[in-house]
């Protein structure tokens, strides 16, 4: 991996490492597919990029998904990536029992460090879902920061409209009485339009959108913090009832879109990256002690 330029401003191009099969869409979808495993071209496209570019990223993974391609999550942390969890089963936290979310964050965490042989630091909630308790569970479990929080608008069938903090700091400053030891990295949005700048928003929106959001971002001093699905940069096998929306610009589209997002004038780094930086220790407790 080629090393980047320093005097560049910093940005995060995260991965939500989960399969097709694993999405809220595919599992309430009429259909199936007999495909397996879509995505993971996806995923190795997206190693191959961003070591073209010399850059770096976090890759939130879902642990079962690792469970049966666990060579993937290896090919990660191998080339120097940063693996951090994106729940077990990627079901949403706000369905599950306390118990079972306990298990979601423990399990997830234990099962990739097994695979990585590396500390597991940061979370991110399937499709955001943040319930009640979910910085204390965390921090239980021994994560050192969080990429759960999207500072969005409200916006009917979405996540949206429960958070202000666009920047990384303390959990207690996005949830009042969170602790304060356990950092948040929020997820960016469009400043003035306070719409995601990546994920489905860049399928909609191109990515002129979401360059002209970064540089704005930067403006002020603010690294971008951005997510792409491995599945959105394959060709989706035609499943019945999965939405259109789901299908709109994956693919060969996507790729060149990532290609641009990736050749702009930042320094793609780490969550964990930007979570240091917010003057606290980004290594969990059990890390520390040697033990995680």
């Amino acid at each position: 991996m080629s090393r980047q330029r320093r005097d560049r401003p910093q940005a995060v191009l995260s991965v939500d490492v989960e399969l097709f099969d694993q999405t809220p869409a595919y599992r309430s979808a009429r259909g199936t597919t007999d495909r397996e495993g879509v995505g993971l071209e996806g995923l190795e496209y997206l190693l191959e990029a961003l070591d073209r570019e010399g850059a770096t990223t976090t890759a939130f993974v879902v642990s079962r998904a690792a469970e049966r391609h666990p060579e993937a999550v290896r090919r990660l942390a191998d080339a120097g990536h940063e693996v951090a969890s994106h729940s077990h089963s990627h079901r949403l936290l706000t369905d599950r029992s306390t118990e079972t979310r306990r298990e979601e964050y423990e399990r997830s965490r234990e099962r990739l460090r097994e695979l990585t042989g590396q500390p597991v630091r940061g979370f991110r909630a399937p499709a955001f879902d943040i319930p009640p308790g979910h910085f204390e569970g965390l921090r239980q479990a021994g994560y050192g920061y969080d990429s759960s929080v999207v500072a969005s608008r409200a916006v009917p069938g979405w996540y949206g409209g429960e958070y202000d903090l666009e920047v990384p700091a303390p959990a207690s400053e996005a949830v009042p009485g969170a602790p304060s030891e356990l950092t948040e990295v929020p997820a960016s949005v469009m400043p003035g339009l306070r719409l995601p700048l990546t994920g489905t928003w860049l399928r909609f929106f191109g990515p002129g959108y979401t360059l002209l959001g970064m540089r704005l971002l930067a403006r002020r001093g603010v690294a971008p913090v951005l997510y792409v699905h491995p599945w959105e940069l394959v060709d989706l096998p035609a499943v019945d009832g999965v939405p259109e929306r789901v299908y709109w610009h994956t693919g060969a589209w996507m790729r060149r879109a990532i290609d641009r997002v990736l050749s702009q004038p930042f320094e793609f780094t780490t969550a964990a990256a930007l979570a240091g930086e917010t003057g606290r220790d980004s290594h969990t407790p059990s890390d520390r002690q040697g033990s995680g």
